[in-house]
């Protein structure tokens, strides 16, 4: 699991806290990639990270948190990246280079792994129905960045829309990315779906 950016004023046994469930969580999601989510336990992903079981439960309440986890962070960095675009860019364009960028990141360099865990979260239905609860906090997040480009005070439904649709495409170029084993290239597919979403809409 990548490194998340820290807020500021954290204290010290915040920031170490973060760090162990960082750590942890990264562990985890290897073992869960490598061996399967359902075939893996609790137990087992505790020893994977050098912990307790009593530990485990500290930072995460269930194996499907720890894939969350992951899908969180990635969601947190793609929100991020958003607001670091240019101001000038259309929405569209906005979150498309900006879900490039999360996607290389995270998934194009970590390829076996990232194929697994897409696979697991698609396939599981405890995994896939919590996917979909974080997707719609996200595209709420993704509009509320959208907006503050903008200086808006709150997002328009065009925005909603663009947040809505942007993220639509992002599940579909990562899903067929993992059909193909991460093997094609990343950023084409994107730039592919989201042309596809524009052609779907003007329809």
């Amino acid at each position: 699991m990548r490194r998340r950016t820290e807020p500021p004023g954290l204290t010290l046994a915040e920031r170490k806290r973060q760090l162990v469930r960082d750590e942890l969580g990264d562990a985890a999601l290897r073992l869960l990639a490598r061996q399967g989510f359902e075939e893996t336990t609790v137990d087992q992903l505790a020893a994977a990270a050098g912990v307790s079981r009593r530990t485990f439960f500290r930072y995460f309440a269930s194996k499907e948190d720890v894939v969350i986890s992951f899908v969180s962070v990635v969601g947190e960095e793609l929100v991020a990246e958003l607001e670091a675009r240019p101001a000038a860019e259309p929405p569209a364009v906005a979150i498309r280079e900006a879900v490039k960028a999360v996607t290389v990141e995270h998934f194009a360099e970590n390829r076996e792994k990232s194929v697994a865990l897409i696979r697991h979260t698609l396939r599981i239905p405890a995994l896939r129905a919590r996917f979909a609860e974080r997707r719609d906090l996200l595209r709420d997040d993704v509009a509320a960045a959208l907006a503050r480009r903008c200086d808006l005070a709150e997002p328009t439904p065009r925005l909603h829309f663009a947040a809505g649709l942007g993220l639509l495409a992002f599940d579909v170029a990562i899903q067929h990315w993992a059909e193909v084993d991460g093997h094609a290239d990343a950023a084409v597919i994107i730039d592919e779906a989201f042309a596809e979403a524009g052609k779907a809409f003007a329809l």
